[in-house]
């Protein structure tokens, strides 16, 4: 585990609320991609392919920044958002990255999508100091500002999520013998060392682990082999086509484990709906925004700013996918993130502020649960709270978890 991680008990005082977002409007500094007029910032998401679930992330984030430009932009700045359509390929998310680089000459990129497609990059943009923001991943490895200074993730890292989810089997499940469906990857990966890790000692707990490849057109024939293997726990760890797939597979062949799912293919639109929601019951997952089904949000007012917003700026996207509350949280704290940085729109600058959010609360974003960086924690968001899928929609329960708690 990271040592660089904090918990975000206690609050901030004012006099660092102030601080953290007070704006420099001195003597005028850009890098590329920036001017008197304009920032240019880089993107590329699964529009197409095995992710394209996530394509609405895309689109979303599309709405957020005309939507800012319509309001005067930022800092009277207006946003040009390039986004690229990579399908999730590593290569063809080089080829885009390059483009945006060497061609478009964006300030920086933002919330580039996926830990495969992103570790293809991440060597590039740190060489070319070019700053990847915010990035669309929980890999661990995106929060590690001495070797890689230029990227930084957002989302809570899956190394600690798997932790989490391995302490609450030993706890709760009698004589568990787990099961692990973990796609072949980076992404995958990093899940399956959290749950070695949190299982420690118990690792024997774990009776059958198999792969799927991201181009393979179903995960059926896995799923037969997790259930024949005698497992009563069900480590699900994949992205959204899969994870539907995965689910309702387990209820037609009569397995009926403790099902542990991804965060990232939690959203009821795109994952437990097209399951079946029959099939999904008692499924748990790790929380850190609220979900839009939840109905103990319908008065709250991040919730009703949500919808609204999503009204009159995304009318054509989902109010049940868990994705366009990503989107718009995520896009708010890069808002924050350029407003901060005043006249001095320098790749340097823009990464000063990126670190230096100290207890920020975002909109959408679970109470207790704040952002907090700093020049040694590339980790925004490191706190979780777990919930429980019943009827058609997840219910939260227990405490928020921060990563020491882990």
């Amino acid at each position: 585990m990271k040592t660089n991680r904090r918990s975000f008990l206690g609050g901030a005082s004012a006099a660092a609320i102030v601080s953290s977002s007070s704006v420099s409007y001195a003597q005028k500094k850009y890098s590329d991609g920036a001017s008197d007029t304009e920032i240019k910032i880089g993107h590329t998401n699964p529009y197409s392919g095995p992710a394209s679930a996530y394509g609405v992330i895309g689109k979303t984030i599309q709405a957020y920044w005309k939507s800012v430009n319509e309001a005067g932009g930022i800092n009277g700045r207006k946003v040009n958002f390039i986004t690229l359509d990579d399908g999730y390929t590593p290569s063809k998310t080089v080829e885009c990255i390059r483009q945006l680089v060497e061609q478009d000459k964006v300030l920086c990129t933002f919330n580039t999508l996926g830990t495969p497609t992103n570790t293809a990059i991440h060597k590039y943009m740190n060489q070319k100091k070019v700053p990847q923001l915010y990035v669309a991943t929980g890999a661990s490895k995106w929060g590690n500002p001495k070797e890689f200074p230029w990227t930084m993730g957002f989302q809570p890292d899956y190394h600690t999520e798997a932790v989490i989810y391995a302490k609450h089997i030993l706890a709760n499940v009698k004589d568990p013998k787990i099961a692990v469906l973990m796609q072949n990857d980076d992404y995958g990966k990093d899940y399956w060392e959290g749950m070695k890790d949190g299982l420690g000692k118990d690792i024997d707990k774990v009776v059958k682990h198999v792969t799927y490849e991201v181009t393979d057109p179903t995960v059926e024939s896995q799923v037969i082999q997790l259930k024949d293997s005698g497992a009563n726990v069900f480590f699900n760890v994949s992205t959204p086509k899969f994870a539907a797939q995965s689910m309702r597979k387990a209820a037609e062949i009569g397995w009926r484990p403790a099902q542990y799912l991804n965060n990232v293919s939690a959203s009821v639109a795109s994952a437990m709906k097209p399951a079946g929601f029959e099939n999904v019951q008692d499924v748990l997952t790790a929380a850190y925004l609220m979900d839009p089904t939840d109905h103990q949000w319908d008065d709250n007012a991040d919730m009703k700013a949500w919808r609204d917003w999503m009204t009159k700026h995304n009318s054509g996207a989902s109010l049940s996918d868990a994705n366009n509350v990503f989107a718009y949280a995520v896009s708010t704290l890069m808002h924050e993130t350029l407003r901060k940085c005043g006249d001095e729109l320098t790749r340097e600058n823009l990464m000063k502020q990126a670190a230096n959010f100290q207890r920020f609360r975002l909109p959408m974003v679970l109470p207790g649960i704040t952002v907090s960086t700093g020049p040694t924690d590339f980790y925004p968001i490191q706190a979780v709270q777990l919930q429980r899928f019943k009827g058609e929609t997840w219910e939260l329960f227990g405490e928020v978890m921060h990563a020491e708690s882990s």
